[in-house]
């Protein structure tokens, strides 16, 4: 399996698809399927069976995963060792 270009916290842009032009933070990767779920891009409606915390049940909207073929990476999360560089500290 060839590494992937996106990693969770990214921001990306989605490049082909309904969903063509959106920018998003990744909120999860999915390496066994090559997908990614983006925040705020490619709602969907998902109803809720009747439980204790919805006695009515509910429809629930969330975010689908987008295959990452369709994704474009537009900036990198920051990592905790970057901005410790960044500020000049040394590292150990």
């Amino acid at each position: 399996m060839a590494s992937k270009h996106i990693k969770k916290g990214d921001q990306v842009l989605v490049i082909s698809g309904s969903h063509r032009g959106k920018q998003g933070r990744i909120l999860q990767v999915i390496p066994g399927k090559d997908r990614a779920i983006v925040e705020g891009v490619a709602m969907i409606k998902k109803h809720q069976r009747k439980d204790r915390d919805n006695p009515e049940g509910a429809i629930i909207e969330r975010e689908a995963s987008i295959h990452m073929s369709n994704l474009k990476l537009v900036e990198k999360a920051e990592t905790a060792g970057a901005a410790q560089n960044r500020e000049g500290e040394a590292k150990s």
